[in-house]
């Protein structure tokens, strides 16, 4: 589907969750927080930064706690990737929803993500799915199958000591909606939040839904990877080297800028098909 344009008013803001110690990536995290893992030749991060800028958002906190001296050298204050960067710092971990509770401006919708997810260019229809159907908060989901590789039996009632097998089938495959990590909330939904304490997305987003708010999903259908484990980020960086289209080339900030003939409406997208 070809990417739609933005128009945008006011430059939307954008957190990132970048404090986790990503110990499901050791040996690597002991050296690199796992933000600054490379996908080819550019940090998960930074292609995330790309791909925020090309829809729309000016100013981006990046929530830290883990290694944050070197997320903060790299990126800086933002002026090199074209964006205003700030950070919030963690002394003691608060969670994914918690950090929220420390930042200043959080006053027009917002995206929130974790900092090492991989995704096709998905922003623009994201914003314009939350503007439209008026939720308080609107979650990215992708449909994830789990194949079992068991024969799975259905039990039923007990007869003469034994169950009763009433059904029987061979490595079945099951599907639900998952949340990508990528989300978009209104200012108002910070009240949620206990102040100071650590708190997680899914008790927020379950808050939410007990208290009457309206929470929307937006059906991702293009391509996603969390690189929360070896083998995704080996499998990221596959997908990467045989993109059809080069995100290390295409995430351009500034200081490289785009040659016109190069450039195409696919630009900004990490596609592995």
């Amino acid at each position: 589907m070809p990417r739609r344009a933005v128009i945008v008013g006011t430059l939307m803001k954008a957190v990132v969750l970048a404090g986790g110690q990503g110990a499901r990536l050791t040996p690597y995290t002991k050296v690199l927080p796992k933000p600054l893992l490379p996908v080819g030749e550019r940090p998960i991060l930074e292609l995330i930064l790309g791909q925020l800028r090309e829809a729309g958002v000016g100013e981006v906190v990046l929530a830290t706690g883990y290694l944050s001296g070197l997320i903060e050298a790299y990126f800086g204050d933002g002026g090199r990737f074209g964006l205003s960067i700030s950070y919030s710092r963690e002394d003691e971990p608060l969670g994914t929803a918690g950090p929220l509770t420390r930042i200043e401006g959080l006053d027009a919708p917002f995206i929130l993500m974790n900092g090492d997810v991989l995704t096709s260019y998905l922003y623009p229809d994201l914003l314009d799915t939350h503007r439209r159907s008026g939720a308080a908060a609107t979650i990215a989901t992708q449909m994830q199958a789990i194949r079992l590789d068991y024969g799975v039996v259905r039990l039923g009632a007990e007869e003469n000591g034994a169950r009763r097998i009433e059904g029987f089938e061979e490595k079945p495959r099951f599907s639900w909606p998952v949340s990508t990590g990528v989300y978009v909330f209104e200012p108002h939904v910070i009240e949620h939040i206990p102040d100071g304490l650590p708190y997680d997305l899914p008790d927020l987003v379950q808050r939410l839904i007990a208290t009457g708010e309206h929470v929307a999903a937006y059906e991702h259908e293009g391509y996603w990877m969390d690189i929360g484990q070896l083998h995704h980020l080996e499998a990221a960086l596959h997908d990467q080297e045989n993109a059809a289209v080069d995100i290390a080339r295409d995430n351009r900030t500034p200081d490289r800028p785009v040659d016109p003939a190069e450039a195409s409406p696919s630009v900004g997208r990490f596609n592995a098909s």
